[in-house]
């Protein structure tokens, strides 16, 4: 289970709940399937899936938790030509215009009808609590997403209070002087790939993929004012990432870690999980105090 996005949420009040009674409280909103008439339905579900029977899996000082969401498939086109169709026979048989009100009702009918032939689809967000670190880690990119999982876990537990991390310099300007000075800090190393953008017009935006951002070009991008939105970069030869403006992390990918994970023997899918798990939040944890750090720390609440 190796995240690829991260949306990090300090936790401003310590969740006050064992494992066991975590447990007890997820339960409370377990994931159900969407009925026939169902639009969408969201709740929790074991993060080993299938495999699994709990809705924490615990490892060391860190609990995993997975929330699903089923939602139905219904085309706005279907939808249209339907409610069309609709129409279109109401005013043949009853000799009148039908006019925007009443088609809005009737399009709102017709999707109910069409829920129970709809196709569903499932998407899994998971998240792990660190009590060590003082945060819950989503694996998203979508801040939607991610709220969305708080805002269950906030449901289950009766409160949550947790914010977006504050970094006490602002973490544009670190990055702008790092591509400036092309020398990042706390083992970070720049790498390949950016977003540029203009303060004064938000629209004017260089994006660079790829490409040698030790270069002149880039620099005259800097000194016309524009300053970093996202920056790739590596840390300490271990993982590499884009690190946004927001403190959001995207593409993360664990430098050689799924190679040694393929040259492992493992006797099931919960043990490779525990590995994958265990080597991916010590490896985190570390990753994250040099993270805040690069940016002056955190301020405190």
């Amino acid at each position: 289970m190796w995240f690829k996005n991260i949306r990090l949420y300090c936790i401003d009040q310590a969740v006050e709940a064992s494992p066991e009674k975590l447990e007890t409280m997820l339960a409370e909103q377990v994931f159900h399937a969407c009925s026939s008439h169902d639009k969408s339905k969201y709740g929790w579900v074991s993060p080993l899936g299938k495999e699994g029977e709990m809705l924490t899996h615990v490892q060391g000082d860190y609990i995993m938790i997975c929330a699903q969401k089923q939602e139905k498939i219904l085309p706005a086109s279907v939808v249209n030509e339907a409610t069309d169709e609709k129409v279109a026979e109401l005013e043949e048989r009853q000799g009148r215009k039908i006019y925007r009100k009443e088609k809005r009702q009737i399009k709102d009918d017709v999707f109910v009808s069409l829920l129970p032939r709809a196709f569903t689809r499932n998407q899994q967000t998971y998240a792990y609590i660190s009590a060590k670190d003082n945060l819950i880690v989503v694996n998203s990119a979508s801040a939607p997403k991610a709220e969305a999982l708080l805002n269950l876990l906030r449901e289950s537990l009766g409160s949550l209070k947790v914010s977006l991390p504050d970094a006490k310099q602002a973490p544009s300007d670190v990055m702008t002087r790092w591509l400036r000075e092309q020398n990042a800090s706390d083992h970070f190393i720049i790498d390949e790939d950016c977003e540029l953008y203009n303060p004064i017009d938000g629209s004017n935006i260089v994006r660079c993929k790829g490409q040698d951002l030790h270069t002149d070009e880039i620099q005259s991008h800097l000194e016309a004012g524009k300053q970093v939105k996202n920056l790739g970069v590596s840390w300490n030869s271990l993982l590499s990432c884009i690190v946004s403006d927001d403190l959001s992390i995207k593409r993360l990918k664990f430098v050689g870690m799924k190679e040694e994970e393929a040259n492992e023997e493992v006797e099931s899918a919960e043990q490779k999980f525990d590995q994958e798990f265990a080597v991916m939040t010590l490896e985190l944890s570390n990753f994250f105090k040099s993270f805040f750090s690069a940016f002056g720390g955190l301020q405190k609440k």
